[in-house]
Order: C-alpha cells, then structure tokens, then sequence
C-alpha cells in the first residue's frame, strides 16, 4: 500500500465548516463517479458549494494495452480532466484495483480523506453493486463518516488533518444499471433533476477515452456515453423529466436525517424546484 502517495491538499490550505457546503464524491475507479452522480456535482458547483471528486484507486487494471502503472497514470489524468470541467478537485487514494479491502489501514486513510477535505455531504458507492470495489468502498466510506469526527480516532499514517465537528450527510449514488448483483432494481429515494447540465456530464465521462477499448474488450460492451445516456434518460422518465439521478440516504443511527442535498439543490426530489416547477432546461 502506498500510504504516504495520495495527493491531499496541504492541512494549512482547507478551511474549516462555512456557509457553501463542501462535497465529496468518493467512488471505486476513475468514471464510476461520472457515470452516476457527475450531474449532481455539477449542479452542486453551479450554485458554489465546493466539490471534491475522489477515487479510491486510479483504474490501474483497466487497460488491455497498458501495464498497471501506465494506465493508472493515463486515468488519474482523465479524471483530473473531469474534475476540472466542473471547477471541482480530484484526489485518488490509490489503493488497487481488486484489492480494496474492509481493514483498519483501509479505514483510516478513507477518514483521512473526508477530513482533509472538510466534507459535509458525501456521495459514494452503493451497498450492493456488481463489483466487490464498489461494495467495498461503499462499507468504508459509511464508517468512515462514523469516525471522522471521532477525536481519538488516529489516521496515523500522515500529518492527520483535525476532526470533522460532526458526521457528514451521506447517500448512496445508484448502481450501475440500476440493479444489484442479482439484477432486482434498486429504487431511488429521491431523484435530481439534472437536465439542465447533463450534457456536462456527457463531456466528463468523454474524458475516460481510454475506458472505451478496456470495456469493449473485457464486458462486450461498446457505447460507452450511450450507456450513461441511456440510464439518465430512465430515471428522468420516471419523475417526468428529460434526464435524472437517482440517491438513497443512509439515515442510520446517528447519522443525519435532514436531506440536505436536495436543499442545496432548491429541488423536491421529485424534479421539481422549491418554486413547484421542473427544472428542465438543457
């Protein structure tokens, strides 16, 4: 493990809690972010909360054509790219494809991340997805967020940022496809409205160029943005709107119950607005 490689922002620079939100999407690999919540970031950035896109590895088996190194450094770069379409950081924690694993290394460098980046609100992985990383990722970021705030709870490994003054609010982006490892649907919460900048989200997933050829070649799958689209495109069928994304919140004991994002968002969480309308400008 490469503990002392992640690429957090100097302690000194992150500011404590403020009035503009601070939000971290935390997912397995470069591109699972984009493919099911990019939309909501953006929106998100749109109304200057501050965004911060985290993967917990840089993808560093997803390459027919490259050794691990070279394409993980190809991908870390195309989600750097990402971010930046939105004015949002990127950091990876560069664990391994494969090889994320529920231990306490593990755990302390995910609380590591939420308090280097101040987080209030997190995004991350489903409980049940396809791949063990996404399943994974989403046990660690949920206690993660139990022990962030936890004073006695040492990272250790680093110059450890202080804790966070309470436990962020967090939800669960949906599965890929919208279905768990057995193909049952999984059935949102609450939905954003994201027509109006899902193109934006279109252009960051463009930004994985090189996750076309490795899906073609290992899942038979080409239409890498059709995918995206399409997904969008049934979640928005089914609150009335042209493209959506679907959440669940984990109101766990004692996690928070408010639903903060849909506040920040000014929507219902049925695609439309605190003014009663559907925000479906494109």
């Amino acid at each position: 493990m490469m503990l002392l490689q992640i690429n957090f922002a100097p302690r000194e620079s992150l500011p404590l809690m403020s009035q503009t939100a601070r939000v971290l999407a935390i997912h397995a690999h470069p591109d699972d972010v984009e493919f099911q919540c990019a939309a909501t970031l953006a929106l998100l950035r749109r109304a200057g909360h501050h965004v911060t896109i985290a993967t917990m590895s840089p993808g560093d088996c997803g390459s027919a054509e490259h050794d691990n190194e070279s394409i993980a450094a190809i991908r870390r770069a195309e989600a750097a790219a990402a971010a930046a379409l939105i004015g949002a950081e990127y950091v990876c924690l560069e664990f391994r494809d494969l090889s994320i694993v529920n231990d306490l290394d593990a755990r302390r460098r995910v609380v590591e991340c939420l308090r280097r980046t101040r987080a209030e609100i997190v995004l991350t992985a489903p409980p049940a997805d396809y791949l063990s990383d996404h399943e994974i990722t989403s046990v660690l970021v949920r206690d993660a967020c139990f022990a962030a705030p936890i004073a006695n709870y040492k990272t250790l490994q680093w110059e450890p940022a202080p804790p966070l003054p309470t436990i962020p609010t967090l939800y669960f982006v949906d599965p890929i496809g919208g279905v768990d490892r057995d193909l049952r649907a999984v059935a949102p919460d609450f939905y954003v409205d994201v027509s109006s900048v899902f193109e934006t989200k279109a252009a960051m997933l463009a930004c994985h160029a090189s996750q076309r050829n490795w899906l073609l070649k290992q899942h038979g799958i080409d239409e890498y943005l059709h995918l995206q689209r399409d997904h969008g495109a049934r979640r928005g069928a089914e609150i009335g709107v042209a493209y959506a994304e679907g959440f669940r919140q984990y109101r766990g004991h004692p996690y928070p119950t408010e639903n903060r994002l849909i506040s920040l968002l000014g929507q219902d969480g049925r695609g439309r607005t605190a003014a009663g309308t559907a925000d479906t400008r494109v």
